[in-house]
């Protein structure tokens, strides 16, 4: 894999570096979708496939954080309609990941991720949204749980962002704060190490990407802490509009030369 060891990043580069880490832990128990700022300055510091597979750890760890922080809060109905759909768009995003290059890779994203956060702000402003998480058994949650689903195995396979779409639907199904946050820490922690060995194989995760790896990873967990201390503090309908705006900068981000 062509990535970058310690010995070729400069001081600023890993400064860069350690921010994002830090802002992965901040994403995983505060504003969730705040990570694809993360992905935008890895992308920057590392080549853009490469920067997937240092990330991938990183995200595992505040993964971890998240779900020891919020575990009771987990909607598990949810989780097991979205497993089978997701499975199929990380199939998909690996077989993507084959041929395209890293121009192909960070557009298809950016548009991705810019379509559905106008999806959701288009539906909030519609219609008010089903309070109960439960109404994801309906005929039409079960059609948008796996459109959603597989949007999101795809985005987190190619490039680690499935975060926002995730925050999207779960947003849109009614979840509060906790809820969201609790549902979301376990399916991620869930995805993430299910995309290891996929990573591994195609060369996106090796010793070098794993050295940068041990390096950062310490960042992720005041991250972590600050986004619990933080999460008590944002009402819910600032914490919605934050996790729509990170969206929205995310793609962009990535859309951008």
């Amino acid at each position: 894999m062509d990535t970058m060891t310690l010995w070729h990043i400069t001081g600023w580069q890993f400064a860069a570096l350690a921010f994002a880490a830090l802002l992965v832990g901040f994403s995983k128990t505060a504003v969730s979708g705040a990570n694809t700022v993360s992905l935008a300055i890895f992308a920057a510091v590392l080549p853009a496939r490469a920067s997937t597979g240092v990330l991938l750890p990183l995200l595992i760890a505040g993964d971890v954080l998240a779900v020891l922080t919020y575990r009771r809060h987990a909607h598990w109905p949810t989780l097991w309609r979205l497993f089978p759909a997701v499975a199929a768009g990380v199939v998909v995003g690996t077989v993507f990941l084959t041929w395209a290059d890293d121009g192909a890779v960070r557009t298809s994203i950016g548009a991705i991720l810019l379509m559905m956060a106008a999806v959701t702000v288009w539906r909030r402003r519609a219609a008010e949204t089903e309070p109960d998480p439960d109404a994801v058994v309906t005929r039409g949650g079960r059609i948008k749980a796996r459109s959603y689903g597989v949007l999101g195995g795809f985005t987190t396979m190619v490039a680690n962002a499935g975060g926002p779409v995730m925050s999207l639907y779960l947003l849109s199904a009614g979840f509060r704060k906790l809820g969201f946050l609790g549902t979301s820490a376990f399916f991620f922690l869930i995805v993430n190490v299910s995309k290891v060995p996929f990573s591994a194989g195609l060369g996106l995760i090796d010793g070098n990407s794993l050295l940068l790896d041990a390096a950062l990873v310490a960042f992720v967990v005041p991250g972590a802490l600050i986004g619990k201390w933080a999460v008590n503090r944002i009402n819910q309908r600032l914490f919605e509009q934050l996790v729509i705006a990170a969206t929205v900068v995310g793609g962009v981000q990535l859309l951008l030369p």
